[in-house]
């Protein structure tokens, strides 16, 4: 639009005046009015003269595709080959055969670790599946750290066990894991424990407790903390708490936070993801018990007060019947 206004203030300013006033380019103008130029036939180019000739590349290619080679990269061959006396081409040419050819991949044989396979764990109701974890308590100094160990029931998010150490140890995981087995009176057969891939998670002394106990262990798939979601959100709480310290003087100290932490996590913590019941109260079974008294204060409110309530009777938040790592979706089923 603005270009045919050019062309018919024209005749009559001129075409830079009209440009200037209705904010053209001149150039473009220019640029539109020129006929179109035929295009010129390119010539081909001849080929450099250091170019190498076809047997010289199939001599090149022979020699990158001979057996002692074949998992050598180019600047190896060139260099071999130069030590035996020979030269065939530079160390760049080898690269642009191979590419011509497609080869331009890893040559060297390396060993391929098998794909990890995504853990997908179930649990229907408590002692069926725990998850284990460490983390790091800033110390008192620069660099000095403590390290807490928490087991939690996936089902109820009840820490069945916990323990703050100088330092990470799989003798220490051996006798944490030993112990809240023997308290929650856990049957051989019943449990996995999952873990991600630490150096105690994957040790020999875990992994011959747990066997000798009947218990199945499962890891987390390396860098992926969505795998152990409910250990890595226990402990987000945990440092989210408005009172936790930015470091612990002592390892005394950290013991000493973690015992009302605990608790008050097992004990008063209303969690959302169980129906806002306490851990303590879904992993002992209470929480039918709970959520039928809740509903019986509910009904009573909306008697007194049916006016207030335009969806009817309220109901409390439902409670739950599985709790899933890595759940499936529809379509892998």
């Amino acid at each position: 639009m603005m270009e045919q206004a050019v062309e018919e203030l024209t005749p009559i300013v001129g075409t830079r005046a009209a440009c200037q006033a209705l904010g053209v380019a001149p150039a473009t103008i220019y640029r539109r009015r020129r006929p179109p130029q035929p295009q010129r036939a390119s010539k081909p180019r001849p080929p450099p003269a250091r170019k190498l000739s076809p047997q010289e590349r199939e001599a090149v290619l022979e020699e990158l595709h001979a057996e002692r080679f074949v998992d050598c990269s180019p600047a190896q061959v060139w260099a071999t080959l130069l030590d035996e006396g020979r030269y065939l081409a530079s160390e760049r040419t080898m690269y642009r055969i191979l590419d011509a050819e497609g080869e331009t991949r890893e040559r060297r044989d390396q060993l391929v670790h098998p794909p990890y396979t995504k853990p997908e764990l179930l649990a229907e109701r408590p002692n069926e599946l725990w998850s284990w974890d460490i983390t790091k308590l800033l110390g008192p100094a620069k660099w000095t750290y403590f390290y807490l160990y928490v087991i939690l029931d996936v089902f109820s998010r009840y820490v069945v066990g916990w323990t703050v150490q100088h330092r990470e140890s799989a003798s220490v995981a051996k006798q944490l894991i030993a112990q809240a087995i023997a308290q929650q009176g856990v049957a051989p057969g019943q449990l996995t424990i999952h873990a991600d891939r630490g150096t105690s998670m994957r040790s020999k002394p875990v992994a011959f407790l747990l066997a000798d106990l009947g218990v199945t262990k499962t890891h987390s798939r390396p860098y992926t903390s969505t795998d152990n979601p409910y250990s890595e959100a226990q402990f987000k709480t945990l440092k989210y708490r408005p009172d936790f310290p930015d470091r612990f003087g002592s390892i005394e100290d950290s013991r000493a936070f973690g015992r009302p932490f605990f608790h008050w996590y097992n004990h008063q913590h209303r969690h959302s993801g169980i129906g806002l019941m306490t851990p303590a109260t879904v992993h002992y079974g209470r929480a039918l018990e709970l959520r039928d008294h809740r509903a019986r204060v509910l009904a009573d409110a909306h008697a007194a007060h049916p006016e207030r309530f335009v969806r009817g009777v309220p109901q409390p938040p439902k409670l739950p019947t599985a709790a899933w790592i890595n759940r499936p979706t529809e379509e892998a089923h």
